[in-house]
């Protein structure tokens, strides 16, 4: 099995650009008592969360997903009723996988945290992230409250790619793995090394790729559920232990969506309500926006294989509320206001890369040092992203930049492999707020272009607001729009419409992105004292 960086791209590539079709399932008809109940309307989140893991402890839903090179990575989410999440926690606090992540000669974009596995193992009342980096080697880091603090339990020499980990009902460690072939390893009981590992299935070649594990004991049965990128998902089941043998069974395949213009809901987990109820989180291909997640109900055939309810033949866009416990709270909003004013920033933002922590502080805003002297925004250390918010959302930035310096650049960017940015530009003791697009990377994410200023406008004292307005709906490329203010109520646009692209092959979606780099010299600085992301 080949598990190099090119054979992954290019097989992901090769399987998504033959995703194509209308849905083939099964269809259950919701019986009377559905009827009534109250609604959610997928997508569950419409913001930018992968190859999702979802598990209950208690009361309780966690899932974790993908950040690639986002810095802290593995973000983990909490919700009380599977519909309305918060974000929790990082479980990998600091990419210190090599230099190229701290942007220090080399870069590290679309690699770190790809599809990881998130679990809960009751004997010692831990959290457990499990995940491999750069086809390397695999790390394990555990934390007793998804907040944290995580720490690093230990380093696997076997690269676990695409893992899900299982906590057995006797306490045994297992991890199902690979592409095409998967595998199942047992850990040690401290769940510090591998004991054993052993090849348990082959797909068919007419089936094409499966990874995406994830790995679960159900009724006596295990079970590891498939992806098949980017329009199917499979289960494999087994009798006979965790080293099977198994059978396989095809969940979906071209399924209808539930978001006009996205893709087939894949790639993502199964779990179970305090009351018994299933359900299956999946994400949904939507870009420009990346891809987001989407909650469908599951029953069971008599022989012990999961099927997932339809509605008119497609993964529907409204279901029945999933029937819970009345929330102890409710959840912390994904939108709203920012002023930075605690000690650490809210576990809704993340770098770009590993930050350069002797140059920015919060407490009365966000300070932003120069950390960089670059005339590349992908190079610039410091830049601190915030997911969007779809369908379309808004970003209003307060910017202090008294305390610029000649050569500095700061502003709001939105942020992928093809980039535009509103902000200001500090030269010869003058400022102006400018419009720059023509940000690109070739596929390789090497830097194709640094940026074309496109309009600016003359500015005075020592603050402006900026505006970013994103519209992320899939199956196009979308415009995004920048405005600034002298007032922070009159806004004026700038610039032409910035068209983003819905390719897939960053995989992360587009972000908004706070920056301050510097061209000439390091010792400016900017504030940030509010930050606001709006929906219509």
């Amino acid at each position: 099995m080949d598990l190099s960086w090119s054979h992954q791209f290019l097989t992901r590539r090769r399987t998504l650009a033959a995703a194509t079709g209308l849905a083939a399932g099964a269809l259950l008809p919701p019986g009377p008592a559905l009827a009534t109940a109250a609604q959610y309307t997928n997508p569950v989140i419409w913001q930018d969360f992968a190859d999702i893991d979802v598990i209950r402890v208690g009361d309780t839903y966690y899932a974790s997903a993908s950040t690639m090179h986002y810095s802290p990575g593995a973000p983990v989410l909490r919700s009380y009723d599977l519909v309305n999440w918060e974000i929790a926690g990082h479980s990998v606090p600091v990419l210190d996988f090599g230099a190229k992540y701290d942007l220090n000669g080399a870069r590290g974009y679309v690699r770190g945290i790809w599809a990881s596995s998130l679990a809960y193992r009751p004997s010692n009342r831990t959290f457990y992230w499990l995940g491999q980096i750069d086809f390397a080697r695999t790390y394990l880091y555990t934390a007793t409250a998804v907040e944290g603090p995580w720490n690093r339990l230990t380093t696997i020499s076997t690269p676990y790619y695409d893992a899900g980990l299982l906590v057995d009902t006797d306490d045994t460690l297992y991890v199902a793995y690979g592409n095409t072939t998967i595998s199942v390893a047992q850990l040690s009981p401290d769940g510090r090394s591998q004991v054993r590992a052993q090849e348990v299935f082959r797909t068919p070649s007419g089936v094409g790729t499966l990874e995406g594990a994830r790995f679960y004991k159900i009724n006596g049965q295990y079970y590891i559920f498939l992806t098949r990128p980017a329009n199917g998902q499979y289960v494999l089941k087994s009798s006979s232990g965790p080293f099977g043998p198994y059978t396989m069974r095809q969940v979906l395949l071209d399924l209808r969506g539930p978001i006009p213009g996205g893709g087939v809901p894949h790639q993502g987990g199964l779990v179970r309500t305090q009351s018994g109820a299933w359900y299956y989180m999946a994400f949904v291909d939507a870009y420009p926006g990346g891809r987001v997640p989407a909650l469908a109900p599951v029953t069971w055939t008599a022989d012990g294989w999961p099927v997932v309810q339809l509605v008119n033949g497609a993964w529907g866009t409204t279901y029945p509320s999933p029937a819970v416990p009345a929330p102890p709270r409710q959840v912390t909003p994904m939108t709203g206001v920012d002023t930075f004013d605690g000690t650490t920033l809210k576990p809704g933002w993340e770098w770009n890369h590993n930050p350069d922590n002797t140059k920015w502080s919060v407490g009365n805003g966000l300070t932003l040092r120069t950390a960089t002297v670059t005339h590349d925004l992908y190079w610039a250390r410091n830049t601190l992203t915030h997911r969007i918010q779809g369908p379309t959302s808004t970003a209003t930035v307060q910017l202090d930049h008294s305390a610029m310096r000649d050569g500095d650049r700061a502003g709001l960017a939105l942020l992928r492999d093809s980039s535009a940015w509103i902000g200001l530009k500090r030269d010869g003791g003058a400022t102006r707020v400018v419009m720059v697009t023509g940000l690109t990377m070739d596929s390789n994410w090497n830097t194709t272009g640094t940026g074309t200023e496109t309009a600016s406008a003359p500015v005075s004292g020592g603050r402006v607001w900026l505006r970013a307005n994103a519209d992320i709906r899939p199956g196009a490329p979308r415009p995004g729009t920048f405005s600034y203010s002298t007032d922070g109520i009159t806004f004026t646009r700038l610039g032409p419409a910035f068209s983003m692209g819905n390719d897939w092959r960053f995989f992360m979606g587009y972000r908004f992105a706070l920056f301050n780099h510097a061209t000439q010299a390091l010792g400016g600085a900017v504030r940030v004292t509010r930050f606001e992301v709006s929906t219509p």
